[in-house]
């Protein structure tokens, strides 16, 4: 299965979530437990929330999406995206927010260097 456009519309590439969503519907995986998150994009499309394509995205990699864990992929989503965006004041606002799963980020004010953690530590959550 090929994760590209999903991937990038998690982590602040020139993709919409509309392009992502339907790509996640139009190849999908055989496993029982992504059933349900394919019926819920079905439903709601483009509505569905973030949250929503970060736990299918754990379920397809093999991954329990658990809360926590939803939490933390969709906090380094996040970060990336602000970072790419060039935002550090929706930066500092998901940091401040997400401070108990995001505090391996990189301190400081470096938008490059946190987009890369942040991407880095989004493809390890999902390779574990």
């Amino acid at each position: 299965m090929d994760f590209t456009v999903v991937d990038g519309y998690l982590l602040g590439e020139a993709t919409s979530k509309a392009d992502a969503v339907a790509a996640l519907l139009a190849e999908r995986s055989p496993d029982p437990a992504a059933a349900p998150f394919y019926r819920a994009l079905e439903a709601v499309g483009v509505r569905a929330a973030d949250e929503a394509l970060v736990a299918l995205r754990l379920v397809l990699a093999g991954e329990v999406p658990s809360d926590e864990r939803v939490r933390r992929v969709r906090a380094l989503s996040a970060a990336a995206r602000a970072a790419k965006a060039d935002d550090p004041r929706t930066l500092a606002s998901g940091r401040k927010r997400d401070a108990a799963v995001l505090g391996d980020l990189p301190a400081g004010d470096d938008l490059p260097a946190i987009a890369a953690a942040a991407r880095a530590a989004y493809a390890a959550e999902l390779a574990r």
